[in-house]
């Protein structure tokens, strides 16, 4: 069983989870860099920040995930980076 950490719950089966992608930078302002960040991004290999939502307690938050083991390396709410 795949544990994931959740920042308010704590460990919990990943099977409660909702993965909602990589946290990007892209400005609505402009049509095309939201698109270019959105469709025509690299998949990078190492450390990656994705959203998550604990989908019983419907808490977002961002993990940091490595691409190549799948292991979870870190994860905190949007506005408490850690340390």
């Amino acid at each position: 069983m795949k544990l994931l950490t959740c920042p308010i719950n704590g460990p919990r089966n990943i099977t409660e989870f909702q993965y909602l992608g990589p946290v990007r930078g892209a400005s609505a302002e402009r049509a095309g860099e939201l698109v270019e960040a959105l469709f025509y991004h690299e998949n990078p290999l190492g450390p990656l920040k994705e959203w998550w939502r604990h989908t019983p307690s419907n808490t977002v938050f961002i993990a940091e995930r490595h691409t190549v083991s799948d292991e979870i390396l870190a994860t905190w709410l949007p506005n408490r980076r850690p340390d």
